[in-house]
């Protein structure tokens, strides 16, 4: 069995639209989230249940994470973790981040995971606009440093880890992963080291 499974992905808008989209159909979105949740426990038992994740993308924006995870608890939906995702050219800067992250801790008790988080080893998001670090490999190294230390210090250690996505990508997206253009590995996927438990 997987330790985890995630119902949707990124379902700030609902998902399976038009039935499930939100706000206009909350109703509908959550039987689809509550199917999910069945499928999983109807193909385990209650020994082997996966944990069950909500993941949305508002990793810096505490009003609509606040907005979506009342109105879910609100139909009486049970999970044990929520997901966000962060990208600083998106979802706000890392004060946006630790506020939300300090929030949902203090507000849901749940453990956090951001499932999606990612930043550029070369100029990309932030062309004609003021980069939190540099794109470079130095400052995509500096940037995970610093979210890194931001879940850590979520309180009640409800921050329970980073997933960057994706550090294998190639195409348009290539600047955020973890190796350049040669196929050589940046300084970025040193950052998790210390964090390995032997």
């Amino acid at each position: 069995m997987p330790e985890m499974v995630q119902i949707g992905n990124e379902v700030i808008n609902g998902m399976m639209w038009p039935d499930g989209k939100i706000p206009s159909n909350w109703d509908n979105f959550a039987e689809l989230i509550r199917a999910g949740i069945n499928g999983v426990n109807a193909g385990c038992d209650s020994m082997n249940r996966p944990k069950i994740m909500i993941h949305i993308d508002q990793g810096g924006n505490r009003n609509k994470t606040k907005y979506f995870f009342d109105k879910l608890l609100s139909y009486g939906i049970d999970f044990d973790y929520i997901g966000q995702s962060y990208y600083p050219w998106w979802h706000g800067s890392l004060l946006d981040l630790r506020s939300n992250m300090v929030f949902m801790a203090e507000t849901y008790k749940k453990p956090i995971i951001l499932v999606e988080v990612a930043y550029c080893s070369s100029p990309t998001e932030y062309k004609d606009k003021l980069a939190p670090f540099e794109e470079s490999p130095g400052g995509q190294k500096e940037f995970l440093e610093e979210v890194n230390r931001i879940v850590m210090n979520t309180p009640d250690n409800l921050g329970a880890g980073i997933f960057w996505w994706e550090p294998a990508t190639m195409g348009g997206r290539s600047t955020r992963d973890f190796f350049d253009e040669n196929g050589n590995v940046l300084p970025v996927i040193t950052v998790f080291d210390k964090y390995t438990r032997h």
